[in-house]
Order: C-alpha cells, then sequence, then structure tokens
C-alpha cells in the first residue's frame, strides 16, 4: 500500500454542519472524512486526515507530509489568502498538492478568488460541496498511481 494522502483542514473547518449552511451546507467534517476514508479505501489508499485552527500546526503537518504522504489534499480556508508561510512549506513538498474548497472561492468575495496554494497546487477542486473532497481523493490517487508507473 503506498503512503497515505494527507487531507489537511484549516480553520473553522471544524464547524461544518452548522457554520453558513447556506453556503457549506450541512454536511459535519466527520461526515467529510468518512467519504474521504471510504474513497480512498476503494482506491487502495489510507486516508490521515486532520483539521487546526492554528497556522503553525498546519505548516508542521505540511512538513511531515514530505516524508509520510504520498499526496497532499490541503482545504486551506482562510489561509490560504493570507498565509506566505504555508506557501513557502509547500513549496518543499515533491508530492503531489491538491487545493480543495467546500464552495466556489471565484463565485465569492474578491478577496477569495485568489490563493497562493493555487501557486504549488497541481490542481484544485471547489464548489462541490463534501462532494469536493471526494473529488479531489480521486485525483490524488490517479496522481499518485502515475507518478508510480
Amino acid at each position: 500500500m503506498p503512503k497515505p494522502i494527507y487531507v489537511l483542514n484549516g480553520p473553522n473547518l471544524n464547524l461544518l454542519g452548522s457554520r453558513e449552511p447556506h453556503i457549506y451546507g450541512t454536511t459535519t467534517l466527520d461526515d467529510v472524512r468518512g467519504l474521504c476514508e471510504a474513497r480512498a479505501a476503494a482506491l487502495g489508499h489510507a486516508i490521515v486526515f486532520r483539521q487546526t485552527n492554528h497556522e503553525g500546526e498546519l505548516i508542521d503537518w505540511v512538513q511531515e507530509a514530505r516524508t509520510e504522504a504520498s499526496a497532499v489534499i490541503l482545504n486551506p480556508a482562510g489561509y490560504g489568502h493570507t498565509s506566505i508561510a504555508l506557501l513557502d512549506a509547500l513549496q518543499t513538498l515533491a508530492i503531489p498538492i491538491i487545493e480543495c474548497h467546500l464552495s466556489n472561492p471565484a463565485a465569492r468575495e474578491p478577496f477569495r478568488h485568489k490563493t497562493y496554494v493555487a501557486l504549488v497546487a497541481k490542481g484544485l477542486v471547489s464548489g462541490f460541496g463534501a462532494n469536493s473532497y471526494v473529488l479531489a481523493v480521486e485525483a490524488a490517487a490517479g496522481l499518485v498511481a502515475a507518478a508510480s508507473a
């Protein structure tokens, strides 16, 4: 089995299901974890699924992924628009990075239209609610398979 796919989540995502359901829906982060684990297992992968409200902790996990993960799926939340430190950490990875969002940032406030993560991500999946994560897992598994072929 390949190294696990890291699914990392930034600030406020722990409030999914109750925070702005008109934007993010009613699916909880635990529900998202279950969807990711099920799809990854079907594709022969394990998932390491984490969420933090602390920028430094998120950066620590990205650094850990350098040696422990086969790919990173990252929903940076607000840090995507603000954190050069997160970008710097992501730039150290030699594995695929996929940016993931529940909503479509390009259809929201102008400050959400660009992220630093996009500068290093192989691709972006957004706007499909919790299914964005499932699609990101599929993409990550495909990239890992292609890299090992």
